[in-house]
């Protein structure tokens, strides 16, 4: 790469190398660094996201720039309440990292105080705006009683009877039966009438309708329809005139078109259990000392009585082949064996 550099002779800027290679901070944050170090005094009053503003920095861009502003030590800011209650932000940026204590004997030898001053007159002390407080002028009309007592035309006819003592025994009154709680297809299908509104207009319905139609919509949800599949059904191939009376429809649809039961199948053993069930104990029929064990499909002997068993009769084979002529061939010597054993070839 060839490098070629003119210095200014004027409208430059001093940048130090810290900043201009510093590795955490964006392009935004070096230019508009840059570019608040090189304005002269009377435009750097300006709040720091106007003058951001001018460089097109707006928005999350610039809120990520001033955070890594902030969090890198070259900006630092301060609020302060006036005596009247109002708050100011006081901004420093830098072209250096500075710390706390820096940044408060910055301010202190510029003028600025260095803590957040304390308002000297309470604001409860202060005279009130208009006037002096005064009385209410209320309370002049007479009570509702006292007024239609005034006002009646004519006493009554008969004298009230006066209050006697209350009776011995009064009836006492039987406590209203508690509302049985809904299930959760009743609820759910309230909900879906009242979201009809949403889908048509003409299917608004009130609070109270769609809770005399949550039973019904409640059996459908019970038969297996989904909350979906009712909104569509409800919502879909309306009359073309429109609908007069959204209750009255919807009750027809939820009654005339309601879908069949579903039959649920019957619970079938499992087999698991079958396969845990433990066979009782039954004496084995072999030879040898009486012991017993648990037969699994019907079985008269026990698991080693039938392996021996097994051994002898395989060595009775054996020894009626041993007895066979060896010039015989596979076939007839297994079908001789079979015949002496009395097995069928």
């Amino acid at each position: 790469m060839i490098r070629h550099v003119i210095a200014p002779s004027r409208r430059f800027t001093k940048a130090s190398h810290d900043v201009v290679r510093h590795p955490r901070l964006t392009s935004d944050a070096k230019v508009l660094l840059l570019y608040v170090q090189g304005l002269p005094d009377e435009q750097s009053e300006k709040p720091l996201s106007e003058l951001a503003r001018q460089l097109g920095i707006t928005g999350r861009a610039y809120q990520k720039t001033k955070q890594l502003l902030l969090g890198h030590g070259f900006l630092h800011e301060q609020r302060r309440q006036g005596d009247r209650g109002l708050w100011t932000t006081a901004q420093l940026l830098s072209n250096v990292p500075l710390t706390a204590e820096e940044v408060t004997g910055i301010r202190t030898s510029e003028g600025a105080p260095a803590a957040l001053p304390v308002p000297t007159v309470p604001p409860g002390v202060q005279a009130p705006v208009v006037g002096a407080p005064a009385d209410r002028a209320v309370g002049r009309q007479l009570p509702v009683d006292e007024e239609r007592e005034k006002n009646y035309p004519r006493p009554p006819s008969e004298a009230e009877p006066e209050p006697g003592p209350p009776p011995e025994s009064s009836p006492e009154r039987a406590p209203e039966p508690e509302p049985e709680p809904e299930s959760a297809d009743v609820v759910e299908g309230e909900k879906v009438l009242l979201s009809l509104r949403h889908v048509r207009r003409e299917l608004y319905l009130g609070a109270k309708e769609a809770r005399g139609l949550a039973a019904l919509a409640g059996q459908w949800l019970l038969r297996g329809i989904t909350a979906a599949q009712l909104r569509q059904v409800l919502t879909s191939e309306l009359p073309e005139g429109g609908v007069r009376s959204a209750v009255g429809f919807l009750r027809y649809r939820l009654v005339h078109k309601m879908p069949e039961e579903v039959r649920r199948p019957e619970p079938r053993p499992d087999p698991r259990a079958e396969a845990l069930r433990v066979a009782p104990l039954i004496a084995c029929a072999g030879p040898g000392d009486d012991h017993v064990f648990r037969a699994l499909d019907g079985e008269t002997h026990c698991g080693d009585c039938r392996r021996e068993e097994a051994v002898r009769q395989w060595q009775a084979r054996r020894a009626r082949e041993a007895l066979l002529p060896a010039d015989r061939s596979w076939r007839e010597r297994f079908a001789a064996v079979a015949a002496t054993a009395g097995d069928p070839c």
